[in-house]
């Protein structure tokens, strides 16, 4: 069970600001979501090979393009759109203020 200081340290970790209902809410959906995964972890799972990817029935790759190598953009291609550049960087607000 999640416990109500639980989720208001997580959202101060965040920097959210939850309201009572939210905290309220949020610790019981968390809970709800971990009964779950305790659930799962009930199965036995000891005949079933690990996987790295779930594929479809269709194809051994359905999934999966193929990987090729792409050059890179360049430093200026890629900051062309950006609203404000400088210096080789994107420039943005300043957005942690505590």
């Amino acid at each position: 069970m999640i416990s109500e200081q639980d989720i208001r340290r997580v959202a101060e970790l965040a920097n959210l600001a939850l309201t009572e209902d939210e905290i309220v809410r949020m610790a019981r959906d968390l809970s709800g979501i971990l009964a779950h995964v305790d659930k799962l972890n009930e199965l036995d799972t000891s005949n079933v090979a690990p996987m790295a990817q779930v594929l479809f029935e269709a194809e051994e790759t359905a999934t999966l393009r193929e990987d090729r190598e792409k050059p890179c953009l360049s430093n200026h291609d890629a900051l062309a759109n950006a609203p404000v550049a400088g210096a080789g960087y994107f420039k943005v607000p300043k957005v942690i203020e505590r």
